[in-house]
């Protein structure tokens, strides 16, 4: 850690919370320098869904490479482009009844939500955009211009302009509806809120602490846009490809989105690669409008096509399931056996959050949870909530040992405070 600490910006931010030099990594488990073996809650921030080293997508990379295949490609067509589209449209689309055109952005979640929103407004011909309390989008200008989240947002000497912030489901609490709230803002030409072109929400906000929006507010969320017509556009970078369960998050509400952004997972093997899916008619890009350097990943593509072999039946999507609920279980006895904590267990699928009193608390039990060899993060506004975002394909043993960690970790955190 020498060298990193020497010569890396202090920007560097994942390498204080587990100071280690990693050297391999593969399904759910990460390796360090010395040959220690972690089990992985973390995934790369929702990045490794398959696992790391998946051994499907890496082997099409070799025989890609042997093959001499296209690396880089700005946006020229190449055959693992094609085939990538083509399984889009078969596997994905057309079962869920989608037809969207699909834009390949820079490398990051940000490069998307930065397009979609780009996008939006030019479609709209409206600069405002509405936002939701908790809300983490990116930290390039535009997206973090649409993230609530402080930390990020304080002193970033951006353009604050052109973005309304309203409450997201829950926020007022739980027997506040806060559509409503929503609504009366745009009924009302003299609320200081002009019709948006966009409204971008996440259905699970990630970082937001892992707060899930019922599929009830989405769906009235939805019927505020058609009714004013505004485009809504779902940022599905980190809670998609998968992560609750199905492939696109918004699946289980029934909503169609206008705009959907991915990024993160739906890569596959970790390569960068981002994507805006949009509407057949919104797409009035000219040639060349929208740029970068990096959108054609062709190595990600080769395994972002493999990655879609999981989801040609729901067999995958059912092990997701099943998984989830071992983990909720899990995580529900160990707040109920530790009432210290006063913690809220929240999530769906196969993301979870355990928010305790305290983001110091948090902090020291994250901290001896990679002690103990589990590398697991957190979330949330006051950084209290324990953040669990195993790979899809962790085995159930793995898992359990997992949380057999935390259980310990927890119990050695509250010992310590209470001698202390």
């Amino acid at each position: 850690m020498e060298t990193i600490i020497r010569l890396e910006s202090e920007v560097r931010s994942y390498s204080r919370s587990f100071p280690v030099l990693f050297e391999k990594a593969k399904d759910a488990f990460l390796f360090d320098a010395e040959g220690n073996r972690y089990i992985d809650f973390f995934a790369g921030a929702g990045t490794l869904n398959y696992g790391h080293n998946n051994d499907y997508m890496k082997k099409k990379i070799f025989e890609y490479l042997e093959n001499d295949g296209i690396v880089h490609g700005l946006d020229m067509a190449t055959v693992a482009k094609e085939e990538l589209l083509l399984k889009l449209e078969n596997i994905i689309f057309k079962p869920r009844n989608l037809d969207y055109k699909v834009q390949f952005t820079g490398p990051t979640g940000t490069n998307a939500v930065e397009a979609a929103l780009k996008l939006a407004r030019m479609v709209k011909k409206r600069s405002n955009v509405i936002s939701f309390t908790n809300g983490y989008h990116g930290l390039t200008m535009g997206s973090m211009s649409v993230t609530a989240n402080a930390f990020y947002r304080d002193e970033a000497f951006i353009n604050r302009s052109d973005v309304s912030f309203m409450p997201y489901d829950g926020y007022l609490g739980k027997n506040v509806n806060t559509t409503k709230y929503l609504r009366r803002f745009l009924e009302d030409n003299s609320s200081g809120v002009d019709i948006p072109s966009a409204i971008i929400l996440e259905t699970v906000q990630g970082e937001g602490g892992i707060r899930v929006a019922s599929d009830e507010w989405l769906r009235e969320i939805e019927k505020i846009c058609r009714d004013f017509d505004i485009l809504l556009i779902v940022d599905d970078i980190q809670v998609g490809n998968g992560r609750t369960g199905y492939f696109f998050s918004f699946e289980k509400s029934g909503i169609k989105p206008d705009i959907v952004t991915l990024s993160k997972s739906f890569s596959g093997f970790g390569l960068p690669m981002a994507v805006v899916l949009l509407r057949r008619d919104l797409d009035i890009w000219k040639p060349g409008q929208h740029t970068g350097t990096f959108r054609g990943n062709n190595l990600a593509f080769i395994c972002a096509s493999v990655a879609l072999n999981y989801w040609k039946d729901d067999l995958f999507s059912k092990e997701i399931f099943r998984k989830g609920r071992i983990l909720h279980r899990r995580l529900n006895k160990i707040s109920e056996k530790y009432p210290q904590l006063q913690a809220e267990v929240r999530g769906r699928g196969f993301i979870f959050g355990m928010a305790v009193s305290t983001g110091d608390l948090a902090e020291k039990i994250m901290r001896e949870c990679f002690r103990n060899k589990l590398v697991i993060e957190l979330a949330g506004a006051r950084n209290n909530v324990i953040k669990f975002l195993a790979p899809l394909i962790i085995a159930d043993e793995v898992l359990e040992e997992g949380l057999d960690i935390l259980d310990t970790s927890i119990a050695n955190v509250l010992k310590k405070d209470m001698k202390g």
